[in-house]
């Protein structure tokens, strides 16, 4: 099960290709920025630390290559960005399992460990976020933007930093479901028997967590407590309206997942992927589990190429890169910061799926704590 949508709708050509099979262990401790001298990139807690951003520039292209995983083209507008990256810096992009979850990414982290296929960037749910800076996975790095990324949403040493989010949505194909849901009561409902899906399992998927969560919320649960949500799906389930199928486009288009459970950035791309397919997508943020949440960056401590890992970040968090999110219908968490120095793009922003009231979200603790109750109850809940 993944956290990543299967890039079976991508519309656009991505010049990545497939990591290199297992190689040497990498130079990282050794990288510098120019020469054979200089300070470390693999310690670099700052551009500033290389020398300001130019010398990081030159000690990426130096390298030439960089690592991503888990990351399809049309997850957020990831294509484009990659494609972007690889034309402004000439730096070859290698995109290693696209398909995966973000557990594993860590594994990848811990398993390819000293080899020059193992991931230099990687692109987390919260939970995996916290649980790899835990374990001492990541390195500490803090992009040129960093006071810009508002305190809660990062570490605070800069081992993980909110990248992107968006709220969970309910997207429905208009043509196979007479009554869109509009609500988590509502797919309760016997006219949804077996049509709800999820876009992956909540113990691996940052999605699937994020709709048990939002599940919870609308059946008088809060941060502290996810149990609601295990319940809700377990009558989801009893009802027989749980779809345990994972939802991607490829079985929304063939009418096996007609209702997805899923972040509404990617429902909102479905939608235009759709047009001329058959399909009338729907999109619905239910106003009785109102969630929202970030996916966040980290750099692998044990980085093959740690300048090019560290530039993708400036790039990131570069108004550029920040847009590309934002055209992808997600919500860069720079979005305030750029809306009030004029740099987001108006009309780009004006497309996002509109929302009331401001988001909260979960502290690490509690995303601890309903990790741990999903890991233990998700099973009985959906089980039979």
């Amino acid at each position: 099960m993944s956290t990543r949508i299967a890039g079976v709708m991508a519309a656009l050509t991505v010049a990545t290709l497939t990591a290199a099979a297992c190689g040497s262990a990498p130079k990282s401790d050794t990288t510098t920025t120019s020469g054979g001298t200089g300070p470390s990139a693999a310690t670099a807690t700052s551009a500033a630390d290389l020398g300001g951003l130019d010398k990081l520039v030159e000690a990426a292209k130096k390298e030439g290559q960089l690592n991503v995983i888990t990351l399809p083209p049309d997850w957020a507008n990831y294509g484009e960005i990659i494609q972007a990256f690889t034309t402004k810096y000439g730096i070859k992009v290698n995109s290693d399992n696209p398909d995966g979850s973000s557990q594993d990414e860590i594994n990848a982290v811990k398993t390819l460990k000293g080899q020059d296929r193992a991931p230099d960037v990687l692109d987390l749910g919260p939970a995996f976020a916290l649980s790899g800076a835990q374990e001492g996975l990541f390195a500490n790095y803090k992009v040129q933007s960093w006071d810009k990324i508002p305190d809660g949403q990062k570490d605070t040493n800069g081992a993980w930093f909110y990248d992107y989010g968006g709220y969970v949505s309910i997207g429905c194909d208009a043509k196979k479901v007479t009554t869109c849901p509009a609500t988590f009561a509502d797919l309760l409902k016997p006219e949804y028997k077996g049509k709800v899906a999820m876009n992956g399992d909540p113990t691996k998927s940052g999605s699937a967590f994020a709709g048990v969560y939002a599940a919870s919320l609308a059946n008088q649960g809060s941060f502290d407590d996810i149990q609601p949500g295990l319940d809700f799906f377990k009558k989801l389930k009893q009802s027989g309206n749980y779809n345990p199928v994972e939802s991607t486009p490829a079985t929304v288009e063939k009418g096996e997942t007609p209702i997805s459970i899923d972040w509404d950035y990617l429902n909102a791309s479905y939608s235009k992927e759709f047009a001329g397919k058959g399909v009338d997508w729907k999109i619905t943020i239910p106003t009785d589990g109102k969630y929202a949440s970030y996916y966040a960056q980290a750099i692998n401590k044990s980085a093959p190429h740690p300048a090019a890992a560290r530039l993708w970040e400036e790039f990131l968090y570069s108004a550029e890169g920040q847009n590309l999110w934002l055209k992808g219908y997600a919500r860069p968490v720079l979005l305030p910061a750029m809306q009030a120095d004029g740099s987001a793009d108006a009309t780009l922003v004006a497309q996002l799926p509109q929302v009331d009231g401001t988001p909260t979200f979960p502290t690490p603790e509690q995303v601890d704590k309903a990790k741990a109750a999903l890991a233990s109850g998700w099973g009985a809940a959906v089980s039979g």
